[in-house]
């Protein structure tokens, strides 16, 4: 299902899985969360909310978790019904499209009048929910694409150096290529703009500054395109990197076929499970090329609906705090944006898991490259019109400027209706 039809739907209530803390007597107050596909970290929640609960005397916690297919359909049928959970945990441009639906509470208040916990987070990462010059959602857990590269099959195409540009990761891509059998250059994931580096680096802009017209449509971008699509049809870039969406892509690279890897840093864990290639000496770790990437977050949201938004506040302020992000950071390996507690994490990684700081490592640096991460709050849309031209293209099925055209008449058209 699209994203703007989970957006637009009233799916019927899923079945929850709740976590509560037992009702005390004479229970005051009442405070939902709504999580994203985290339902590993059921123990770690459950001592959270009776910390919170210490805290606030009364207040009754109940814990909703949800996959990514079904969290927007649950959380949609919630407002209709006019009872939204308190808190909701959600990705990526998600959170800026339902503060354009005036689902969220505007947290600048909040943020204003605590500036000790605005100064805990990497400003590039919390600037990500900045909408209308506000801000809509704080960090949770963080992460951002970064090339992943299998050493020997570098080794054996003979590349001794990092590509510098898009044109050398190519050629590079060629090379590896060449190998012969099952062999490819290069794999890139594709959902939630996370192949964006790759055309931003050809010095490509989706849209204008003010974000109000198409403005990747230009030379520079039909002749990357082409560049793909010949890639492509070779044995340069697998042909998964526009079919697939996580497991295919992932999985092709774990066979130890596959180059490169474009793709962002929770991958590593999977990788490391499927591959057992893997290790330090044969899995490498670096940025793309101009050092770009794609962010992918997850971020604590206040929906407009709550009964009582301080509390709500409260909580948020509570599970982004040092000792609940530590634990966090510590148990799922994952970094929170919070400074402080993503640079205890990297010091114990890198005496613990040197390949994961190395793969943690790149998250925390060029945070001012970010790309991918427009503030549009039809973001969902934008990308149902422009992805699937350039599918189009790169697969050979279409005229890499007919497509580029076409796909900027539906991103242009999707820009007016916003």
């Amino acid at each position: 299902m699209k994203r703007r039809t989970m957006l637009a739907a009233s799916a019927a209530t899923a079945a929850a899985s709740v976590l509560a803390r037992p009702a005390i007597a004479q229970t005051s107050k009442k405070l939902t969360f709504l999580s994203w596909n985290i339902i590993d970290q059921a123990d770690l929640f459950k001592v959270w909310f009776g910390d919170f609960a210490k805290l606030h005397p009364g207040v009754e916690i109940e814990w909703l978790d949800k996959k990514g297919p079904d969290l927007m359909p649950f959380y949609q049928t919630q407002l209709v019904a006019g009872t939204p959970p308190d808190v909701v945990d959600l990705q990526g441009g998600i959170g800026v499209e339902y503060a354009a639906l005036g689902a969220l509470l505007d947290l600048t208040p909040y943020l204003t009048a605590n500036p000790q916990v605005k100064a805990r987070f990497n400003t590039e990462y919390l600037n990500n929910w900045v909408w209308q010059g506000k801000n809509w959602l704080v960090p949770f857990y963080v992460a951002k694409t970064l090339l992943f590269t299998n050493k020997p099959l570098l080794q054996k195409a003979g590349i001794t150096s990092q590509a510098t540009s898009f044109d050398e990761l190519m050629t590079q891509a060629e090379k590896i290529g060449a190998g012969g059998g099952d062999q490819t250059g290069f794999l890139t994931l594709n959902f939630d703009w996370l192949y964006w580096a790759l055309i931003r680096m050809n010095g490509v802009e989706l849209l204008t500054p003010d974000l109000k017209q198409p403005a990747f449509n230009t030379p520079a971008m039909v002749e990357a395109v082409q560049r793909l699509a010949k890639a492509t049809a070779g044995s340069a870039i697998n042909k998964i990197s526009w079919t697939g969406r996580w497991v295919e892509p992932l999985g092709a690279f774990a066979s130890g076929q596959v180059g490169m890897l474009n793709a962002h840093a929770p991958a590593y864990f999977f990788l490391k499970g499927q591959g057992a290639w893997i290790n330090p000496d044969t899995l490498g770790v670096a940025e793309l090329p101009g050092n770009w990437s794609v962010p992918t977050l997850h971020g604590y949201a206040i929906s407009k609906g709550t009964k009582d938004p301080d509390l709500a506040w409260a909580f948020v302020e509570f599970c982004t705090a040092r000792t609940q992000a530590q634990s966090m950071a510590d148990t799922r390996r994952v970094l929170t944006a919070y400074t402080e507690v993503d640079n205890a994490l990297m010091a114990r990684l890198q005496k613990e898991e040197p390949l994961a700081y190395s793969v943690l490592k790149t998250q925390l640096e060029h945070t001012d490259k970010l790309t991918g991460n427009w503030p549009l709050p039809n973001d969902s849309r934008i990308k149902d019109a422009f992805y699937p031209e350039l599918q189009n293209a790169v697969l050979g099925r279409k005229d890499a400027k007919k497509a580029m055209d076409e796909a900027a008449r539906k991103v242009a058209r999707e820009l007016r209706r916003a």
